[in-house]
């Protein structure tokens, strides 16, 4: 088991690099800097999903966004590499304020999905429960995954284990 999570910790952090530089820099970042075709990409998941935040971010969500700039894209390489290599105890303190971090911060996200009233919205958001419960599932993942790395951190005896040396 203990294999097959680090591959999907290795798998989430390799991912996230292109997506946060790609994708999820456009809430920050000026509009000329942007390509079209990526912008493109973004409107169309805002106006499929019913993601206002995408296109027209609160500011909490800018600084969101900011710390996954600044804080996280660093992090996610060496995180890539140590779960990919395996065994890198190291890699335990940082994955803990990672993941406790984004942890917080997703959920902030989604309680905002899910009670938000998005009428006054320019692009639109979700309005019914079954659309609020989609776009949730979207964000549901960097949910799951961060608690997965937070809890096998935390608890398991790979990186917990007095005994063994680094």
């Amino acid at each position: 088991m203990a294999h097959i999570l680090d591959g999907l910790f290795t798998v989430y952090f390799a991912i996230h690099i292109p997506i946060t530089i790609l994708i999820d820099s456009q809430v920050i970042l000026p509009r000329f800097l942007i390509p079209d075709f990526l912008h493109n990409a973004v409107v169309w998941y805002s106006q499929t999903m019913k993601d206002p935040m995408v296109l027209d971010p609160p500011g909490w969500y800018c600084s969101f966004v900011l710390c996954e700039l600044l804080l996280q894209l660093p992090f996610f390489f060496p995180a890539t590499y140590a779960f990919w290599k395996g065994g890198c105890k190291w890699i335990q303190i940082p994955a803990i304020v990672y993941s406790s971090h984004v942890v917080t911060t997703v959920m902030a996200i989604i309680a905002h999905i899910l009670v938000h009233n998005f009428d006054g919205s320019h692009y639109g958001g979700p309005s019914t429960t079954k659309e609020r419960v989609m776009l949730a599932c979207v964000y549901l993942p960097f949910l799951i995954i961060p608690l997965l790395i937070l809890f096998k951190m935390v608890f398991s005896r790979e990186y917990n284990d007095k005994g063994k040396k680094d």
